[in-house]
């Protein structure tokens, strides 16, 4: 379902478009400086990794972004648990 709003074509979940969203991620990353590629699934997958580094347990993950399956949440595990390799120190170490 598209609606009007301020004469712009805009979807039922608030978006005007994926290019257009797009386009705005990207002017707006150009305008802050930021010269690393930055698209909407970054955010997304930046968000579930911060959520699961903050200890958010991984089912409420799966239904923050929408997965039918844990598997594909999961793959998220495996991403913080390769950025935390050679952060976690046995407490015998220390």
């Amino acid at each position: 379902m598209e609606i009007k709003r301020q004469g712009r074509r805009v979807n039922d979940r608030g978006v005007e478009s994926e290019k257009t969203l797009g386009r705005n991620i990207k002017q707006a990353s150009q305008k802050a400086g930021i010269h690393k590629r930055v698209t909407s699934h970054i955010f997304r997958h930046s968000y579930a990794t911060h959520l699961l580094q903050n200890g958010i347990d991984l089912r409420s993950i799966q239904e923050l972004l929408g997965h039918k399956s844990v598997e594909t949440t999961m793959i998220y595990t495996h991403v913080v648990a390769e950025m935390n390799k050679g952060r976690v120190v046995s407490p015998l170490d220390i």
